[in-house]
């Protein structure tokens, strides 16, 4: 079975860190994580600056990402706005974040996740009026699908309910986050053979942190489910500043080890 693994330390990492890094040093440090041998790296998020600082220099970092021989670039936009400013920069594919908790949804991007739902609509609406070769692919993630600080117990039934309406929406791929760091193996296990059984080749990966120390207990049963790619982020930095409690996510050299 291949493994893909995403890295998410740019963005996701970056994020949780009140200073910014130089634009410079990010476009050393993806170089090198390419080099390194990873194939498909979260570069940015297009948010407003006001809101993330840290992201302001997405546009920039994205077109000198694309320039890497053999890299998939990936990009955060949590609306159209967002996506459509990643797509005009280049990136390869959009991650959309749409939580199964209606208190971290407005959190987190603002809106109700009936609304967050739409908007994958309208954004696939958007790229698929775009020209064959400009057109990225959308990947969901449906954040807090294992639990919620704000919010406590999040059902199963409807994060699964979510998965199949947002690939009815257009999604390429749905996959579940573990924002907080609350799933247990017995749960990643049971949770993503329903959802490989929902929604098919359309079934994405498995965005895990590491709150209580389960993360790699998890990618086990993640795999054993069936799952074939998993975030991770060098040295393991990184977390929600909308979810409270939300530590760092699993560590890209020990996912790979």
């Amino acid at each position: 079975m291949k493994i893909l693994v995403s890295e998410v330390g740019p963005r996701d990492g970056l994020q949780s860190i009140k200073r910014a890094m130089p634009t410079q040093a990010k476009h050393r440090w993806i170089r090198a994580l390419a080099a390194a041998g990873l194939r498909e790296i979260e570069v940015a998020s297009f948010v407003p600056a006001k809101l993330l600082p840290q992201m302001a220099d997405a546009a920039e970092v994205v077109r000198e990402a694309v320039g890497i021989p053999g890299l998939t670039v990936l990009a955060l936009a949590p609306n159209l706005r967002g996506a459509q400013d990643a797509i005009a920069a280049g990136a390869h594919k959009v991650t959309l974040p749409v939580s199964a908790s209606e208190a971290h949804s407005r959190s987190n991007i603002r809106m109700s996740c009936e609304e967050a739902i739409a908007q994958v609509g309208r954004i696939c609406e958007f790229r698929d009026c775009l020209p064959g070769p400009s057109r990225p692919g959308i990947e969901v993630g449906i954040s807090t699908a294992f639990g919620c600080t704000l919010q406590g117990e999040v059902s199963e039934d409807w994060v699964m309910a979510m998965a199949v309406r947002l690939a009815r929406a257009g999604a390429d791929s749905v996959g579940l986050s573990d924002t907080v760091g609350y799933a247990n193996p017995a749960q990643v296990k049971r949770m993503f053979t329903r959802l490989i059984g929902e929604i098919g080749d359309r079934a994405g990966g498995a965005h895990l942190h590491n709150t209580r120390g389960q993360g790699l207990a998890n990618v086990v049963a993640a795999l054993e489910a069936g799952v074939t790619t998993f975030d991770a982020s060098q040295g393991g930095i990184g977390g929600c500043p909308y979810a409270p409690g939300a530590s760092g996510n699993i560590v890209t050299e020990d996912l790979v080890f």
